[in-house]
């Protein structure tokens, strides 16, 4: 039985948005009607059988909006099955995954969600930004480390649990 599921997601500079594109495509390919939104345009989440919620991660945080779309959306999300990933990691570390930030850890034992996978980001020069030492440090660690792969299999992970 097909679900219908929503992924929902929280970008800075669109890594994590093309993240969540390849997720519900992949959802799609497994049979599952599947609506890609980001988190401030979901008003309600009855309508889903299922969730996926990502959030880009800078300096150990999550967007505040996919942060206050788990909160305002949590009493919902209990009622069905939930996955959350965030996405972010360059340079060197790419591959460790992150520390779960204390509000979402709070929030996902509360939903009951998944436990959160961490996929690494993409940072271009272009969006790189800071100041002169800083950037110096970015532009080391500029290019694209989102392993698709990996992101793929995860989402046929989340359509094998859903059938």
């Amino acid at each position: 039985m097909s679900e219908k599921v929503l992924v929902a997601y929280a970008t800075r500079m669109g890594a994590t948005a093309t993240i969540a594109a390849a997720i519900g495509a992949e959802l799609r390919r497994a049979g599952h009607e599947v609506e890609v939104h980001e988190v401030t345009d979901v008003k309600a989440v009855s309508e889903y059988g299922a969730v996926v919620v990502g959030s880009a991660i800078y300096f150990g945080r999550w967007r505040p909006e996919a942060v206050r779309f788990l909160r305002d959306h949590a009493r919902e999300l209990r009622s069905r099955p939930v996955w959350l990933f965030h996405s972010g990691p360059i340079g060197p570390g790419r591959d460790v995954p992150q520390t779960v930030p204390s509000d979402v850890d709070r929030l996902a034992a509360k939903i009951g969600a998944r436990p959160v996978r961490t996929f690494s980001g993409n940072l271009q020069p272009d969006t790189a930004a800071g100041g002169r030492a800083r950037r110096a440090r970015v532009d080391t660690m500029v290019g694209d480390a989102r392993d698709w792969p990996q992101i793929r299999t995860w989402a046929d992970e989340i359509a094998a649990a859903l059938s």
